[in-house]
């Protein structure tokens, strides 16, 4: 063992031998960092309630990238615009509220996990509609300034309009037959073993190693569902979500983007699935926002997950 690592090898000791304590630091912004996106949180309900999608896009990055569920991927400030567009174009908002459970600073980037609800009143047919959900934003930093790079949301629960929620007049991009990123760097070689090894494992309804791609202190956003965080939520969730899932003919799952940012990476991956359920059979595809923690040990664990359906 390095010299330089006898001090966090012992630092880390001491904590996991604390009750109550994982050995990690939770990495929280500054005061500066939290006031600015409960501005954003303020600016999106506005714009949602007052059908001024400007408000929201104001703060995103020329390079936003939107991960909706139920709609591919939409990319680019113009197109993120026209997505909010279409949305306030077929239902009306009549409440809205967004509730930050945690702001994370990983240092170039801030990420930010939060629930929302809304009644909407859905304008053709005329139907009112209560949705509940739960979303991932990563903000990128340069120097004091903030901009809104990526956002990802699903729903808690099945919805009778998720028909109603794609919107094909968006210029979309379909990221799960995009280019993968090319396997030149140890940490792209890490991450395409691991998804490999990810696709042999939901293919082979393995719970047991499927829980382990996650940290004890981890936290699922899963379409449909709560959120599951910690190691027995966790456990419990992939027991049953093993013995649930359809049979997997081919399950192919990639990564177009992914930052190192230290001890923590954010991958934006993606996956099509062909599968059959009794007389039922389809291909689907759907993305993902995860970000990967470097463990004492050195391995990679999901520390934060939403995913969404295309």
């Amino acid at each position: 063992m390095h010299p330089s690592t006898f001090p966090f090898v012992f630092l880390f000791a001491i904590l996991t031998s604390l009750p109550g304590v994982s050995g990690f630091a939770q990495p929280r912004a500054d005061e500066a960092t939290i006031a600015y996106l409960q501005k954003f949180r303020s600016a999106y309900a506005r714009g949602m309630l007052d059908a001024q999608p400007e408000l929201i896009t104001a703060y995103y990055d020329e390079a936003v990238r939107l991960m909706p569920e139920f709609q591919k991927t939409v990319m680019g400030h113009a197109h993120a615009s026209s997505y909010h567009q279409a949305f306030l174009t077929c239902f009306t908002v009549q409440n809205y509220d967004r509730t930050e459970t945690e702001i994370i600073d990983l240092g170039t980037q801030v990420v930010e996990i939060g629930s929302f609800s809304m009644k909407v009143l859905e304008k053709t047919p005329e139907q009112q509609h209560a949705l509940d959900g739960k979303y991932m934003t990563v903000w990128k930093k340069q120097g004091d300034t903030l901009t809104l790079l990526t956002e990802a949301w699903n729903y808690n629960h099945p919805l009778e309009i998720e028909s109603h929620l794609k919107f094909t007049q968006v210029p979309t991009v379909d990221i799960s037959f995009q280019a993968h990123l090319p396997i030149d760097t140890p940490l792209r070689f890490e991450l395409a073993a691991l998804n490999q090894l990810m696709e042999a494992t939901v293919t082979q309804h393995d719970a047991h190693v499927w829980s382990q791609f996650y940290a004890d202190d981890g936290m699922f956003l899963y379409s449909r569902n709560p959120v599951y965080q910690g190691r027995k939520a966790l456990d419990d969730f992939f027991e049953v979500h093993a013995k649930e899932s359809p049979i997997f003919e081919k399950l192919d799952i990639r990564n177009d983007r992914a930052d190192d940012l230290g001890q923590y990476v954010i991958e934006y991956a993606s996956h099509t699935a062909i599968i059959r359920n009794g007389d039922f059979s389809g291909v689907f595809t759907g993305k993902d926002l995860r970000i990967w923690r470097r463990e004492p040990a050195g391995s990679l664990k999901i520390f934060r997950h939403i995913g969404m359906y295309d």
